[in-house]
């Protein structure tokens, strides 16, 4: 697998070109070399796609809400092969209320995108949170809304931090969808002095990476992509070079 970094992360760098093309250049400088997008910065794809070669990084995937998939499929489609990136995934959507029945017409929107998605030439991968280890009935929603699509048609990102917020086993969860993986999310989990879970850089919180490792190894996953939704216990740059250099030292790709 591959060390990429979702741009969600840096998302406070994105104010004006000068500031994102120097935050970009400091990821490469670091050693990251594939990104994940959330959003474009404001700019058009063109213009994105040459901020990313100018800085020597690669799109391995893009992050795109549901609805705009469903809204706008061939805007999406042409977007992504500017990009170079054929992977689109997607988090919840959102539905009206909880019941088996709303999630699994949560379920059945999330499929369509999906195959609307192949048959533009697109990937859709389904990103999980931590909502998704709730149940209806005997199955977690993750397992309703994986059901709703032949495995040729929505694979999966899963995301490990979420998983073990949602009281699930991230290597485990990694096992159960290890043929439908196109990326995993890493993302550790520590605790604050205030008694509080925390998200802290790859390799220096308390999930199991030995065994989520193992795991990503016997998968479809091609990606390892570092993410922080925030940084609450370490300066931000410095959460991004701890996790690049623990996953690097792990034996995961640069290249």
């Amino acid at each position: 697998m591959k060390i990429a970094i979702q741009l969600y992360t840096i998302r406070e760098l994105c104010g004006s070109v000068d500031e994102f093309s120097k935050a970009l250049k400091k990821l490469s400088g670091i050693g990251y070399r594939y990104v994940e997008t959330a959003g474009l910065a404001n700019l058009d794809p063109k213009q994105f796609k040459k901020l990313m070669d100018d800085n020597g990084l690669k799109i391995c995937s893009s992050h795109i809400g549901v609805d705009r998939l469903l809204k706008e499929p061939e805007v999406v489609a042409d977007e992504q092969k500017i990009l170079d990136a054929l992977c689109c995934n997607s988090s919840w959507p959102g539905s009206k209320s909880y019941d088996i029945d709303s999630i699994k017409k949560t379920a059945e929107k999330i499929a369509e995108a999906a195959e609307i998605l192949k048959k533009h030439g697109l990937v859709h991968g389904y990103h999980n949170h931590g909502m998704e280890f709730a149940k209806c009935g005997d199955k977690t929603w993750l397992e309703i809304i994986m059901e709703s699509s032949p495995e040729q048609t929505l694979t999966a990102q899963i995301d490990t931090y979420w998983v073990q917020y949602g009281g699930g086993d991230p290597a485990q969860w990694i096992s159960k969808y290890s043929n439908r993986l196109n990326s995993i999310h890493f993302k550790d989990m520590g605790m604050s002095t205030e008694n509080k879970q925390a998200m802290v850089p790859v390799g220096t919180g308390n999930l199991n990476w030995q065994k989520i490792l193992l795991a990503a190894k016997n998968s479809t996953a091609r990606y390892a992509i570092m993410e922080m939704d925030f940084s609450p216990l370490y300066p931000l740059w410095d959460a991004i070079k701890i996790s690049f250099e623990n996953m690097k030292g792990w034996g995961l790709e640069v290249e």
